[in-house]
């Protein structure tokens, strides 16, 4: 063997040496539920701003549509687009009815007892693809998620048995329907560390509320303070001990929960979400993270742990005002008049085809009656077989069409939709269009490999913005929820709902770099894999890509292109356009919209 050779041959023995003795990485994903880009400063998020400065900023960071919790949790677990995952939205519609507790063909998935059935539903695993967290445990990794009930879940959704990943919510210490069980050896560990295994009531930071709730004026600060807790005093030390690489995944409940139920200007659009309880609630969340960063650099786990925080979605000021609805001619015993009601979409459908009118539970609603559909609707002359059934998604709501009727309703359908003033965009599923108005379901990626029902018809509802220099922050949004105009919401394809928070801090990620490059959901699972050589083995094709740009070890700039779509438009002049960018191969939706009509568009 030549000089050259030996000595290349000993750097190459050398190399794989180091690389044996390397210490694996662990990681920590925080999610800040609806937390706005925008909105974390160092005045009012220290922590969240310290791990943007010394890390990775995302800048141009992005949401999943609808722009809603368990979609993109769904999104963030697996690496794939709500095509293939088919978490379309926090309440889908999944066919024939669910058996009890459900017994309902709309599942509303921030429940752990729906997320069971939806498994035993849909081949064991609902959302059809392997999960990080999954990937993670299987190499051998400690795996840990807690925080809100509903995406807690879906990050490893088919641990439900205490013997695999540890999963902590909202439920955890209730009633056997919201508890996933413990392992015995957790349960002691929380009693050893002076914890009660029963998380605090979260109230109205859980939501926001009704009609005729107050609103907080408190951030979600007791229930977090546990979580944060059970993380720092017991999951850390735990893994600490143990000598193994970890993932653990903390879901923060807040700024989402206090920002949807917050009082500080009910039924008036300003401060709306940038009140002082919101800052609140952004600055709790940013005082959990904290906690988390400081009991890794307590335990000597710093140099060897990734941190990320990312957003589920943005958030805007919720509306319910309008000059098109019928729904709003209808007086409601705890809706201010002149303003629509919770089912809006349902009740002016339901008039435009002279169709009988069903809520979620299939109970006939009369408005003239003073009643509105909760929790979603049926529409058709027989509530077990309907010809139109609605899942409500705050600023979206998703359309399905289980008749044979559905190419002729379809276009009616869309009619109807393009007369409203509070319609921003349509989408409409391939195989029923092309459809004036509107683009098809495939071009957001809805339409994949999904195990449950697609959407038919996608609606975003209008935003606008009351008229700061940001309209990102002050952006306002017609939603269809149980929240009261000048509360929290999102849902809506708007950039203040897609500019969600992303950064990163640790040893795998540049330091102080801001990254222009378009990311999103998506890109967190196979980014991370790649960190951490794990194989998520995907079944569908809609899936994220690798932030290389942003990582230590690559780093190389990744190229991206904006583009426009337009709709041909409706018979009354309605088009939707679509604004985003592409990178990489992948689609990034910034905004959509008829012009005027949504927060960030440029048509």
């Amino acid at each position: 063997m030549g000089w050259r050779a030996a000595l290349l041959g000993g750097l190459a023995l050398a190399a794989l040496a180091g690389l044996a003795s390397a210490e694996p990485h662990s990681l920590i994903i925080f999610v800040a539920d609806g937390l706005r880009s925008h909105s974390v400063t160092p005045e009012v998020a220290p922590a969240l701003a310290q791990v943007r400065a010394e890390g990775v900023d995302f800048a141009n960071s992005h949401s999943l549509f609808p722009t809603v919790t368990t979609a993109n949790a769904s999104a963030i677990a697996t690496g794939h687009y709500l095509g293939d995952t088919g978490d379309f939205g926090n309440t889908i519609y999944v066919g024939a009815p669910l058996p009890l507790p459900s017994g309902l063909p709309l599942a509303a998935l921030e429940d752990n007892a729906n997320l069971g059935l939806m498994n035993d539903r849909f081949d064991g695993n609902y959302l059809g693809e392997t999960s990080l967290l999954q990937a993670a445990r299987a190499r051998g990794y400690a795996t840990a998620v807690l925080g809100k009930m509903g995406p807690v879940a879906v990050q490893d959704v088919t641990a439900r048995d205490a013997t695999g990943t540890i999963v902590i919510d909202d439920g955890t210490g209730g009633p056997p329907e919201d508890a996933l069980p413990l392992a015995p050896e957790i349960v002691a560990a929380m009693a050893a560390a002076g914890m009660k295994p029963a998380t605090p009531d979260r109230g109205l930071n859980g939501g926001g509320g009704a009609y005729n709730m107050p609103g907080v004026l408190v951030a979600n600060v007791d229930q977090q303070a546990w979580l944060s807790d059970v993380a720092t005093k017991v999951l850390l030390p735990r893994f600490k001990a143990a000598g193994k690489p970890f993932v653990l995944v903390y879901w923060s409940r807040d700024p989402d929960g206090t920002q949807h139920g917050q009082g500080d200007s009910l039924n008036e659009l300003e401060p709306g979400i940038n009140g002082p309880t919101s800052k609140a609630a952004i600055a709790n969340a940013s005082r959990n993270l904290g906690a988390l960063r400081a009991a890794l650099d307590r335990l000597g786990l710093a140099d060897t742990t990734d941190v990320v925080v990312t957003a589920d979605h943005g958030f805007a000021t919720m509306s319910r005002q309008s000059a098109t609805s019928a729904a709003r001619t209808f007086r409601y015993r705890d809706v201010v008049p002149g303003l629509m009601p919770q089912g809006f979409l349902a009740i002016d459908l339901a008039k435009a085809l002279n169709l009988p009118l069903y809520d979620g539970a299939g109970v006939a609603v009369d408005p003239a009656q003073g009643f509105y559909p909760k929790g979603g609707a049926r529409l058709g002359r027989d509530p077990a077989h309907p010809d139109i059934v609605i899942g409500p998604n705050g600023g979206a709501s998703l359309i399905w069409l289980p008749g044979a009727n559905a190419r002729v309703l379809a276009p009616r359908i869309v009619e109807a939709l393009t007369a409203q003033d509070y319609t921003a965009a349509i989408f409409v599923a391939d195989g029923l269009g092309p459809i004036p108005g509107t683009l098809p379901t495939s071009r957001v990626n809805l339409v994949g490999s999904s195990r449950t029902p697609s959407p038919a018809i996608a609606v975003s509802f209008r935003t606008w913005s009351t008229g700061c220099a940001d309209p990102e922050m002050c952006a306002v949004e017609v939603a269809d929820s149980s929240q009261q105009q000048g509360q929290g919401i999102h849902g809506a394809l708007g950039r203040h709902d897609t500019h969600n928070f992303m950064a990163a801090v640790g040893p795998d990620f540049k330091k102080s770099f801001v990254d222009p490059t378009p990311v999103s959901n998506a890109d967190w699972a196979v980014t991370l894999a790649r960190v951490l050589d794990l194989d998520l083995k995907p079944r569908g094709k809609l899936t994220g890509r690798v932030m290389r740009e942003a990582l230590s070890a690559d780093g190389a700039p990744v190229p991206s292109e904006a583009f426009v779509v337009r709709s041909d438009p409706a018979a009354n002049g309605f088009v939707t356009v679509l604004n985003g960018q592409t990178a990489d191969g992948r689609a990034y939706f910034d905004a959509a919209g008829a012009p005027g009509r949504t927060v960030g568009l440029k048509p």
